[in-house]
């Protein structure tokens, strides 16, 4: 699953440093590997805290369900940097597993952007910035940058669920859609793009919905794609609007699990789910949770060893 596509968290950009940016050696990679709700306080506290200093930050999933935070650095010298991180987290990084190892000289914000190349999902063309003047016509796009939120279209998943919604969306009217836990907003967008219906994108990160909301104006459908931070189907933003004919959840196995019970409460009669950010043997298990609120799985896509579920209410 994933190994999941390139967060870039490069500093926030000065008019001084813009420049800097395009042309930055790292020579030292910082690792630190912790279970998901660890490594992303660890990502954004880093991305926070050496903001000023030129540092990039990634955050990936690896193959065994654990989280990799690689904090790329100019200079020092790595038992030093490993003593500095440490000190700088705290409490922040007590159980992460941490590494530093000396790189080859490399240019890493283009090294990251030549990895990010056009996804085609369907209709759709999910692509960077850096390659807007160079695609192809006659394809919806979507530009979406590595940021800190989830989502550049580059995982398998995502692509995915892309195919699933432009699949979904040949067969069937849609009126009232939900992208819940949206990240960087690219489900929202591309239900946007290609409905232009009102849809609803909710995340329970604020700097997620931040970035899915300025993804969204980026793409021409901000008056469409309507962000709120959101605790869950639960959440007043998301029940005002139920019922919803589709729900798209491109998160994790444990959260889809445990909220199946209220992902049925926010559901029309028919209605569509589409759900991933899985590996294989977790669909298993998922399926079993929302089959035990009477919405059926309709079919299953593998993809690189994640799995994306289409099911549907009776």
């Amino acid at each position: 699953m994933r190994c999941r596509s390139i967060y870039l968290h490069c500093p926030r950009e000065t008019e001084a440093s813009a420049d800097v940016h395009r042309t930055l050696w790292m020579t030292l990679k910082a690792t630190l590997v912790a279970a998901f709700p660890e490594a992303r306080r660890i990502s954004n506290f880093l991305e926070r805290d050496l903001a000023d200093q030129g540092v990039a930050v990634s955050l990936d999933e690896r193959p065994d369900g654990l989280w990799s935070v690689d904090a790329y650095f100019e200079t020092g010298m790595p038992s030093d940097l490993a003593s500095a991180i440490r000190d700088r987290l705290g409490a922040d990084g007590f159980g992460a597993l941490l590494a530093v190892e000396e790189l080859a000289e490399a240019d890493w914000v283009a090294v990251s952007q030549e990895a990010l190349k056009p996804v085609s999902a369907g209709r759709f063309l999910i692509h960077g910035g850096h390659d807007r003047t160079r695609l192809p016509a006659g394809r919806i796009r979507i530009e979406i940058d590595a940021a800190q939120a989830f989502g550049t279209g580059h995982h398998p998943t995502t692509a995915g669920c892309l195919i699933a919604i432009d699949q979904l969306t040949r067969r069937r009217q849609l009126h009232n859609p939900l992208d819940l836990g949206t990240g960087s907003g690219v489900l929202a967008i591309a239900i946007a793009k290609l409905l232009r219906i009102p849809v609803l994108a909710t995340d329970v990160d604020p700097v997620a919905i931040a970035i899915a909301a300025g993804n969204a104006s980026a793409n021409g459908v901000a008056h469409f794609v309507r962000t709120k931070v959101g605790g869950g189907p639960a959440h007043p933003a998301i029940r005002q609007r139920a019922p919803f004919d589709l729900v798209v959840a491109n998160i994790h196995a444990g959260p889809l699990i445990r909220m199946a019970p209220q992902v049925a409460r926010i559901l029309a009669s028919g209605a569509t789910l589409v759900l991933s950010g899985l590996l294989r043997h977790q669909s298993a298990p998922v399926v079993a949770a929302y089959t035990a609120q009477r919405i059926w799985l309709q079919s299953v896509r593998t993809i690189d060893g994640g799995s994306v579920l289409v099911l549907r209410r009776a």
